[in-house]
């Protein structure tokens, strides 16, 4: 073999394309020669982390994938479970951190975008969004800009193609300034007969290209998702994508339309790295080659060439395989969408991805070489955590000011807790988000049955468009001028915002029966009687100052309250998608936060019987300043997770229901927060904590100590104990304890039912010594909830047996005018604050900081 020819790229150009030296090297000995620039492009784009996850890879099989209900794990565009009853739900997360960053309005439209094509391509129908939003402090103008850009993008996308945005997150931290995080998740009823699949299949089949043109938008996207951000990254706006909402609507119809005909064999999204990308996993996927000729796709621009061809990322396409001979019929249903269907390429034997362009071979690669077998890195761990880390344990709450039964002082300022409640309620992590999402429409379809802010999770009806054989949907439709009496009936308390904003609660009528093949028997007597309609809830959580502090046990916390969430509404969790957004990989102490972040993910998930179906990396979350010196986010998995709701009659949201109900906490007893009396828990400290707390963080400055730990037995506890509280009627409403501790629980709660609450703590004043900790620390195990006094015996029987002494009765649900009133066991008022008062700084927190800059 004749030795290989000088590289005929610089060092520069193969930088270009986010490539290392060492990386060039062993594609030129795959190849056997250099590339072409083509291929350079192709190779950098399918090499990048964004697509081959190198440094996280072996991190993630660690992660339970397998489970009853798991149909599709990962590997595919998105999971999918079974419902039973022949319902199926796919979904995902996905991220457009980079692109928002650099063009908030379209980054986070085509997030949204994305992640719909990655649900409808499995053949199932997009019901649901929600997104995990990350950025800086409110009060900075560039934050601001960030932050309206992106909520108006994820509304345009979003209200234009008719998927309801039906909950989420957002949190504002400093660690967020340069870099914010957008991560989309969506949920879809499959609606085909068979879950499609993208492995390529039948040599001699012909490989369609179909929906929007190709233009030089999003060029290299993938590798621009793969590099630290910098102060020239502005120069990279080409790479940010430009979506049309109202052609990805008719590209769902065409898809859907056109897998119920048997035609198509296998699809793929055209997304990170377009049809580089879509070419080589398909072909990888199904172990077959694709010869695909790029004269035959339908342009926008004149005069592209192959490297942008194959690079570009223009939005709303997709890649079908087709049944030789069936092409045309698909190709008329596209048409008849107003979408372009070409026949683009042919599945061939030989295992290689062939361009073709202007007659000639453009660019030959195996297909394993740009999808599979690609650089993987196994980096070093930290033996120990890292000086930061240790730093921050060294905290406690001893050196806090001393506090009173009034309040305490800081900095020569004293505050009582009455004025601290009112600040954390202030503060827009914890603030009402009711400026994001009254942007979003979040009843379109007519299937959301709990309404943003009313729950600790999204709650959505199944109602499949298609035929389905399940015995308690029963045709069931929505009323849709209905208010309130299901919420009255069941237990569902949705207050409204203001006297203006009443809001809507289905009621549900007969119609005409479904049917479709089952795959799991219809659920029992007891899961769901006769005449249940089942539902689905959805939730995104993170809270990544703990992450930081503690990356193991921070994500285990997280898992936790995303499972917690969904008992809160009467859900069972059933399964995870996840979103890892994290810095640096190449840096040691950025790898060792993903490392043991996704540990302490495998574990949790283990411990709630929660498979993860698949998800996103999201790496290199750092903003590089003037100086060189980069600045990396906090660690932020995002944990998305669904859960079965056998009868939505029987559910439960955050809101008090009715004057006089009891209140009760669930994870707490009486030695969780008396220091003299002995623990009745675990091992594991399960007593609130100020370590990693918005409180410390807020009101004094401080991102310290040692974040709660989630005692997992207690966990399935007391997350039981809700849900078939919910389900057996005895539980009204149901509120996890998360930033602020138990005091902002509770707030939230008089809020969202305007309607006050007497609470009696069981200490007296002179046996705590930190006030602060019991009102504002935080905790797992953690969930409020009210019950009506007629339910009062059984449901104290029911906790005596299941959670022994890890239970308290706290206090009474007051009239509307009545306040939030906290006292001690020696009736010494610590918090006595009037619901006006209360709701004013939590609804209009983020407008007048908006309405400052």
């Amino acid at each position: 073999m004749s030795p290989i020819s000088e590289s005929p790229f610089s060092p520069e150009q193969i930088a270009a394309e986010r490539l290392k030296p060492e990386e060039y090297e062993e594609i030129v000995q795959r190849l056997g020669r250099h590339p072409n620039k083509a291929e350079l492009g192709m190779f950098g784009v399918m090499w990048s982390e964004h697509c081959c996850y190198k440094n996280s890879r072996p991190l993630l099989k660690q992660f339970p994938t397998e489970g009853d209900r798991i149909l599709v794990g990962p590997g595919e565009n998105a999971g999918v479970v079974d419902l039973g009853d022949g319902l199926q739900l796919a979904f995902k997360i996905e991220s457009h951190n980079h692109p928002s960053a650099v063009e908030p309005f379209q980054g986070a439209a085509t997030g949204v975008g994305g992640i719909l094509r990655d649900i409808f391509t499995m053949g199932a129908r997009p019901i649901a969004l929600l997104n995990s939003l990350r950025f800086g402090n409110l009060d900075d103008a560039k934050t601001q800009r960030l932050f309206k850009g992106v909520v108006s993008g994820i509304s345009h996308y979003g209200n234009c193609i008719g998927v309801p945005t039906v909950g989420g997150e957002v949190y504002f931290d400093p660690a967020y300034s340069g870099n914010p995080l957008v991560n989309v998740m969506a949920l879809g009823l499959m609606e085909t007969q068979e879950i499609v699949k993208s492995g390529a299949s039948g040599i001699g089949n012909p490989v369609l290209y179909v929906g929007s043109t190709t233009g030089r938008d999003g060029m290299g996207g993938a590798s621009f998702a793969s590099a630290e951000l910098t102060d020239k990254s502005m120069d990279d706006r080409p790479a940010v994508q430009v979506g049309d909402p109202f052609l990805e609507k008719s590209l769902i119809e065409a898809c859907l339309e056109a897998f119920k005909t048997g035609a198509v064999v296998a699809a793929q999204d055209m997304g990170a790295a377009g049809i580089t990308c879509s070419t080589s996993e398909m072909a990888a996927k199904g172990g077959v080659g694709i010869e695909f000729d790029l004269d035959k796709v339908p342009v926008r621009e004149s005069g592209m060439v192959p490297y942008e061809y194959l690079l570009s990322e223009s939005q709303e396409r997709m890649l079908f395989v087709a049944q030789k001979g069936r092409e045309q019929e698909l190709i008329d249903i596209f048409h008849r969408w107003g979408l372009h269907a070409v026949v683009a390429g042919t599945v061939i034997e030989e295992p290689i991805v062939r361009i073709l362009f202007k007659g000639e071979i453009a660019a030959e690669i195996t297909a394993t070489a740009l999808a599979d077998n690609t650089p993987i890195y196994h980096r070093e761990l930290l033996t120990e955590p890292p000086e930061y880390a240790i730093k921050a344990w060294e905290w406690t709450a001893d050196s806090l000011p001393q506090s009173t039964v009034t309040g305490i002082e800081i900095n020569g300022n004293f505050q009582t807790w009455n004025q601290i409640l009112l600040t954390l309620l202030d503060t827009p992590t914890i603030a009402s988000k009711r400026w994001v999402y009254r942007q979003y429409d979040h009843q379109v379809q007519n299937n959301t049955v709990v309404l943003p802010g009313g729950a600790d999770a999204a709650v959505v009806r199944l109602r499949p468009l298609e035929p389905c054989q399940s015995s308690h949907a029963e045709g069931l439709e929505v009323h849709p001028l209905a208010k309130g009496d299901l919420l009255r009936e069941n237990a569902v308390s949705l207050a409204s915002e203001s006297k203006q904003e009443e809001e809507v609660i289905p009621l549900f009528t007969k119609a005409q029966g479904r049917e479709t093949p089952k795959l799991s028997p219809p659920l029992s007597k007891e899961e769901a009687p006769q005449g249940a309609i089942p539902g689905v809830a959805a939730t995104v959580d993170c809270n990544s100052r703990y992450v930081y502090l503690d990356p193991y046990e921070g994500a285990k916390a997280v898992v936790a309250e995303a499972a917690r969430n969904l008992s809160c509404v009467g859900a069972e969790p059933l399964a995870v998608t996840d979103n890892l957004n994290f810095g640096s990989p190449e840096k040691p102490i950025g790898y060792w936060q993903l490392a043991s972040a996704c540990r302490g993910i495998a574990d949790a998930c283990r411990e709630l019987g929660t498979p993860v179906t698949g998800g996103n990396v999201s790496l290199y979350n750092e903003t590089v300043d003037a100086e060189g010196n980069p600045q990396p986010i906090y660690p932020t998995p995002v944990i998305g997770m669904v859960g079965l709701i056998p009868d939505l009659k029987k559910i439960s949201g955050q809101a008090w229901l009715k004057k006089g109900d009891l209140i009760y906490v669930l994870g707490i007893g009486e030695s969780s927060q008396n220091p003299e009396l002995p623990s009745e828990s675990s091992k594991i400290e399960t007593s609130p904590t100020l370590g990693g707390s918005e409180y410390l963080a807020a009101i004094h400055g401080i991102v310290a100590g040692k974040p709660p730990r989630i005692d997992f037995e207690l966990e399935r506890k007391v997350q039981s104990v809700c849900r078939d509280g919910i389900r057996q009627g005895w539980v009204c409403s149901a509120h996890d304890c998360a930033e602020g501790g138990i005091a902002i629980a509770l707030a939230e709660s008089c809020i969202s039912a305007k309607m006050g609450a007497e609470i009696h703590l069981s200490f007296n004043s002179a046996n705590v010594s930190r006030w602060d900790e019991i009102l504002f620390g935080e905790m797992g195990n953690c969930i409020v909830v009210s019950v009506a006094p007629k339910n009062q015996e059984i449901w104290e029987a029911y906790l005596q047996e299941h959670l022994t002494k890890m239970w308290q009765k706290i206090g009474v649900v007051c009239c509307a005018e009545s306040p939030l009133r906290v006292v001690t066991a020696d009736n010494q008022v610590l918090i006595e604050v009037a619901m006006g008062e209360m709701g004013d700084r939590f609804y209009n927190a983020i407008e007048r900081r908006i309405a400052s800059v």
